[in-house]
């Protein structure tokens, strides 16, 4: 797993060397690369009789996990919130329709690295699914109970993904200059939010007939559904890589659709720690809406520290 990480400081190398140039299309090519990624694994489980009949109960193991990751993340910010002074602590301010879409055309012009398969948020996790959804029925189908050959390719495509993925890093080496005003406790927010999630899936494991570190895994996918199952379906095979696409997936959702819950239960950083490795693209307007304004350049910071770890994070808690 550690060569895939290669690959990724490598492409970050690259990226900052050339960061001089437009590179407009590496987006394009993750894009693609997860969509072949997500269809060949959807193809494996198809091809697997067990992981079939098993779905409705990888399904519920999902949504445990995904909900006790969504509490251990909101009460750290929680926790960190009772922390901060009255000037520093972010107060609550309506954002008008209008202003809102102002503030979203701002933020979409800041130098942020966004993930090409949740740029679209929700219909973005349509495609997602279409393509896992796909490939199960192909494995289905046409596929046979030898996945040798899919397990290179995907191996293959996985290190070509993450190669693109550290080039995208490195091509915008300004994406960290623009946060040196933040205040130096919201800093600790992705720490927090780190901390809460990998404690929340924890406790998951206490329920569930997989290890401490296999749920941590998955839970330290922040929502970053599309790369973090790729990962543990390399390490731990497409049983567990289920259950991490369809956990992140309904971190996702719980963000967008329960926001004003978060807000009333744990403050106004909860949906910033909730929303994982998603706060500066999908679930930033949402939190804008009912944050305030002021929550922006955290959820931007949040969402770059937030994302970077992902692919650290699971390779070390899949490796033991």
């Amino acid at each position: 797993m550690f060569t895939v990480i290669g690959c990724m400081l490598i492409g970050a190398a690259v990226g900052y060397v050339l960061h001089r140039r437009p590179w407009s299309r590496v987006g394009s090519v993750i894009t693609g690369l997860i969509w072949v990624l997500l269809f060949l694994l959807g193809w494996e489980v198809g091809c697997n009789e067990t992981l079939i009949y098993s779905l409705p109960r990888l399904g519920g193991e999902a949504w445990l996990l995904a909900t006790l990751a969504v509490a251990g993340s909101g009460m750290a910010a929680w926790g960190l919130n009772r922390t901060l002074s009255p000037s520093s602590s972010p107060t609550y301010t309506p954002v008008k329709a209008e202003e809102r879409d102002s503030e979203k055309e701002k933020t979409t012009n800041r130098p942020v690295q966004k993930k090409a398969d949740q740029a679209s948020g929700a219909p973005g996790s349509l495609i997602i699914l279409g393509f896992f959804i796909l490939g199960i029925m192909g494995g289905l189908g046409f596929g046979s109970s030898d996945t040798s050959l899919l397990s290179d390719i995907s191996f293959v495509a996985l290190c070509a993904l993450m190669g693109c993925v550290g080039f995208s890093v490195g091509n915008q080496p300004e994406t960290l200059r623009s946060f040196r005003q933040l205040n130096p406790r919201l800093a600790l927010l992705p720490l927090m939010t780190v901390v809460g999630t990998l404690a929340g899936s924890a406790v998951a494991a206490l329920a569930l007939r997989h290890s401490v570190t296999e749920c941590m895994a998955v839970g330290a996918g922040f929502g970053y559904y599309s790369l973090s199952s790729i990962l543990i379906t390399e390490a731990k095979g497409a049983e567990l890589g289920t259950i991490a696409l369809l956990s992140n997936i309904i971190r996702e959702l719980y963000t967008l659709l329960a926001a004003p819950l978060l807000v009333r239960w744990w403050g106004r950083l909860a949906p910033i720690a909730a929303g994982g490795a998603t706060t500066a693209d999908t679930t930033l307007p949402i939190i804008t809406r009912y944050g305030g304004r002021e929550l922006i350049a955290v959820s931007i910071y949040h969402g770059i520290l937030v994302d970077f770890s992902v692919p650290f994070l699971v390779t070390l808690l899949c490796s033991r």
